[in-house]
C-alpha cells in the first residue's frame, strides 16, 4: 500500500426535505383540513478513527463526499426520511484541518473518536404545521434548509513513541530494521527513505514504537531536498534519535545541520529529548572514532553512543535508553490524567470571605 500523509477533500452535509401543502379530501368523511407532512433532515458527514489503516491513500481516489438529501414531506401527515450519513475513515493520528491550513478541526488521537464535520439542514414544515384556529387551511410550507460545504486537508502525523531523524544515508533504515520487524529499503546513496516507517520495537520486555523519517539537509525548512513535511510525523514522539554517520569528516556540523532544521520547524522539536549516536561505527578506526565522538560531546552536552547496526554494537544501550525516556513520559502523562480525574469541586467562598486570590477564579 503506497503511503499518503496528507490529502485534501470536499464535503458536504444534504439538503433537508421540503415540506407539503396537502389537504385530506375524502369520500364521506365529513372533516378535512392540512395534512402535509414536514421534510426530513439532511444526512450529516463524520470523521471516525478507525484501526487497520496507516495511509490516507484512499482520499487520492475520492476527493468529493456528499451526504443525502433529506425525504420530502407528504399528504396524511407523513414526514420525510432524513438523509443518509457520510462516514469518513481516517487512520489514527490524523488532523482535520480548515481549508486555511491553520484552524485545527479534530485531533482523531484514539481509535473510535468520532467528530461531526458538516450538520445536515433541517427539513421544511408542512402545512399542517401552520394550522390554527384562525387559520384552519394553510397553504404554504417550507423548503428544506441547505447542508453544509466546504473544504477540508486531513494530514497524518503518525503515532509513535521515538523518531529516527539524521542527515541522508545517516543508517536510520538500518536500525529499524535491526531493531524492528520493518524492511524498509536500505542502499547506499543518499533519500533511499522516501517515506516515514514505522516499527515496533521489543526490549527486556518494554514495547514502543519507533519511526523513520526520511532524511533532513540543510534548508530542508525551506523545501530543499525532501524539504521538512515529514517532520510533522514525530511531533508527537517522546524522545528522538539523532544518527550521525562516524565517517563524516565532520561529525559537529552534521548534528548542527539537523538540529538547526529541527529549531525553524517549532513545533517543539528542539525541545524533545534527545539521544544522540555515532551510527556505522564499524567503518572508523578505533583512535578516530574517539576523537569525534569527544567534539560530539562537546557540542551536544551529551555523551553519544557508539553504534552498530550492522555489527549489533551499541543497539541495545541505545533502546534501553530510549526506553527509560519514553516510560518516564509516559508515567508523567498518567499521572496528568490521574490529577485531572481525582480534582475535587469546591464552592467558591462567599463575596466577603473571598481573598484576592479567589477573585481571580471569575
Amino acid at each position: 500500500m503506497k503511503f499518503l500523509d496528507q490529502a485534501k477533500v470536499y464535503i458536504r452535509s444534504g439538503d433537508g426535505g421540503a415540506g407539503a401543502v396537502s389537504f385530506r379530501r375524502e369520500k364521506f368523511i365529513e372533516f378535512g383540513g392540512p395534512d402535509g407532512g414536514d421534510g426530513g433532515r439532511g444526512g450529516d458527514v463524520w470523521a471516525v478513527c478507525v484501526d487497520g489503516l496507516n495511509t490516507l491513500i484512499d482520499y487520492r481516489y475520492q476527493q468529493h463526499f456528499k451526504a443525502k438529501t433529506g425525504g420530502h414531506g407528504m399528504g396524511r401527515d407523513r414526514h420525510g426520511a432524513k438523509g443518509a450519513d457520510i462516514v469518513l475513515k481516517v487512520p489514527v493520528g490524523t488532523q482535520i484541518i480548515e481549508d486555511d491550513g491553520e484552524t485545527l478541526v479534530a485531533d482523531m488521537v484514539e481509535v473510535g473518536q468520532k467528530v461531526l464535520l458538516a450538520k445536515g439542514g433541517n427539513g421544511g414544515f408542512g402545512n399542517a404545521y401552520f394550522k390554527t384556529s384562525t387559520n384552519q387551511a394553510p397553504r404554504r410550507a417550507n423548503p428544506g434548509l441547505p447542508g453544509e460545504e466546504k473544504w477540508l486537508w486531513l494530514r497524518l502525523k503518525l503515532i509513535a513513541d521515538a523518531g529516527l531523524v539524521g542527515l541522508p544515508n545517516a543508517g536510520k533504515s538500518t536500525f529499524l530494521a535491526r531493531t524492528t520487524a520493518a524492511k524498509p529499503k536500505i542502499a547506499d546513496y543518499p533519500f533511499t527513505t522516501l517515506h516515514p516507517g514505522l516499527g515496533v520495537v521489543r526490549i527486556d520486555g518494554r514495547e514502543f514504537v519507533l519511526a523513520d523519517i526520511p532524511g533532513l539537509i540543510e534548508g530542508a525548512h525551506e523545501g530543499i531536498g525532501l524539504g521538512d513535511r515529514f517532520l510533522g510525523h514525530i511531533e508527537r514522539c517522546g524522545v528522538l534519535i539523532h544518527l550521525i554517520d562516524a565517517t563524516a569528516d565532520d561529525v559537529v556540523a552534521a548534528w548542527r545541520t539537523v538540529r538547526g532544521e529541527l529549531e525553524a520547524y517549532d513545533e517543539g522539536l528542539a525541545g524533545k529529548a534527545e539521544i544522540v549516536a555515532l551510527s556505522k561505527s564499524e567503518l572508523v578506526p578505533a583512535d578516530e572514532l574517539k576523537k569525534k565522538a569527544q567534539k560530539l560531546k562537546r557540542a551536544a552536552k551529551a555523551s553519544p553512543i557508539l553504534l552498530s547496526a550492522v555489527t549489533g554494537g551499541g543497539v541495545e544501550e541505545t533502546l534501553r535508553a530510549m526506553a527509560t525516556v519514553i516510560e518516564t513520559a509516559r508515567s508523567e502523562a498518567a499521572d496528568a490524567r490521574a490529577a485531572a480525574n481525582t480534582r475535587i469541586w469546591q464552592p467558591l467562598a462567599p463575596r466577603s470571605e473571598q481573598t484576592d486570590d479567589d477573585e481571580d477564579d471569575y
